[in-house]
């Protein structure tokens, strides 16, 4: 997941854990709405664990977003699934850049973004728990 203020983008993993897909984003509302549409994408997909950016400063060190992000990991925590957060700090920068060179529009990166930012972060995850 790729946790926005606005937006939440989801990705996934084939079950081999070889490679990440963007999978969708969601809109942000109140947390409980939220909640409810992640439980739902859980159940539809079969998820069986969590990867949840976490943006940190270029130093390494934590940010209000980062514990942002942590708080809602732990609000996350009773779906019953692991959760690992996952150091996010160049996936936007990554696939916008990897859009603007593909040429895309910017009303089309502004819909893809999350959800692409999502998959590069669970990429991320993957090759590191699997090397």
């Amino acid at each position: 997941m790729d946790v926005g203020s606005k937006t939440i983008g989801l990705a996934l993993c084939d079950a081999g854990w070889m490679i990440a897909s963007a999978a969708h984003t969601l809109s942000r509302g109140k947390f409980s709405k939220d909640k409810a549409k992640i439980a739902a994408f859980i159940s539809e997909q079969q998820v069986k664990g969590i990867v949840i950016g976490l943006p940190l400063n270029l130093d390494g060190s934590g940010s209000p977003r980062s514990q942002a992000s942590q708080a809602f990991a732990r609000n996350l925590a009773d779906l019953g699934l692991p959760i690992l957060l996952w150091d996010e700090r160049w996936s936007t920068q990554a696939v916008t850049r990897m859009m603007i060179d593909a040429d895309t529009s910017r009303a089309r990166r502004d819909e893809l973004v999350d959800k692409l930012a999502a998959s590069y972060i669970l990429q991320g995850a993957i090759d590191a728990l699997t090397a």
